[in-house]
């Protein structure tokens, strides 16, 4: 990733890392806000083993820190704050965030949600 544009092919699939260097899961997909040609969020995998009971949280994008030096990809929370972060279950993705989901979101990482994804 040693680019200031990455296509979503090099971040899906990506473990994330803690700054203790723990691996927190991996980036399952981008989720795309059509009408403000933006990305609301990165959906991130965590827990379980084989992608079952896995819990997949929103993040957003400010959030996660691209290494220019390498591949990794790092979200400063612990594994504490993660299992405390708003939530889907993988069958039942938020396909339309409202403004209450995104700002909880953005809230929870110390963000704020600059109008993303109120579809």
């Amino acid at each position: 990733m040693n680019s200031r544009i990455l296509a979503s092919s090099t971040i899906t699939g990506q473990n994330v890392y803690n700054m203790e260097e723990e691996n927190i899961g991996n980036i399952k997909d981008l989720m795309i806000d059509p009408i403000d040609a933006k990305v609301a969020y990165a959906v991130l995998s965590f827990g379980g083993f084989l992608d079952i009971g896995s819990k997949y949280f929103a993040i957003p994008l400010e959030a996660l820190q691209f290494s220019d030096k390498d591949d990794t990809i790092k979200l400063d929370v612990n594994k504490e704050t993660l299992e405390n972060a708003p939530s889907f279950d993988k069958d039942n993705w938020p396909m339309t965030a409202d403004s209450e989901f995104m700002d909880s979101v953005y809230r929870h990482y110390g963000y704020e949600n600059q109008g993303r994804a109120v579809l």
